[in-house]
């Protein structure tokens, strides 16, 4: 049986991320997103936001990037899969949370969100796109090249056919 574990989310940063690595040197960022929508209370009619908060988690390339670039405010889009870790709280008590482990993750928004469109994701190594090319240098325009001869009308005159419109 086929399964699939994917998740998408589109929102903002509620703080900055934290980094963290590993003793192999590996980074780790965990990042905490809000998402929101409008729902209608039956009783009232009254129009409410509603605000979810997802953990998300990036290892490797990807964390080092979203440590770098992203901050608090930041509008982020995010894939990747749910998975659901059980521990002990200090009362005691098992628990179970749900995180999101990126796998891409696209900045968005403007230049002053830190954002410029720039997609970042999996992979084998956990790399990202190339960064945008710089433009090219400025050349002096080509030479004008020879005109191309305009092809001969067509002649319509040879058609018998009534066009019902």
């Amino acid at each position: 049986m086929a399964s699939v574990n994917k998740v998408i989310i589109v929102g903002n940063l509620g703080r900055d991320p934290e980094i963290r690595y590993m003793p192999s040197g590996d980074a780790i960022a965990n990042i905490a997103v809000a998402t929101s929508y409008k729902s209608k209370d039956r009783n009232t009619g009254e129009q409410k936001e509603l605000t979810e908060w997802h953990r998300i988690s990036f290892f490797g390339r990807l964390a080092e990037i979203v440590g770098q670039y992203l901050k608090k405010g930041s509008s982020v889009y995010v894939e990747g899969r749910l998975q659901t870790r059980k521990y002990t709280d200090k009362d005691g008590i098992e628990r179970y949370a749900t995180d999101i482990i990126a796998e891409n993750m696209q900045m968005l928004g403007g230049r002053q969100g830190m954002g410029g469109g720039d997609s970042y994701g999996g992979g084998d190594d956990m790399g990202y796109d190339a960064p945008p090319s710089r433009p090219a240098p400025r050349q002096a325009p080509p030479a004008p090249a020879a005109r191309p001869q305009p092809k001969p009308a067509p002649n319509f005159s040879d058609m018998d056919d009534d066009i019902p419109f």
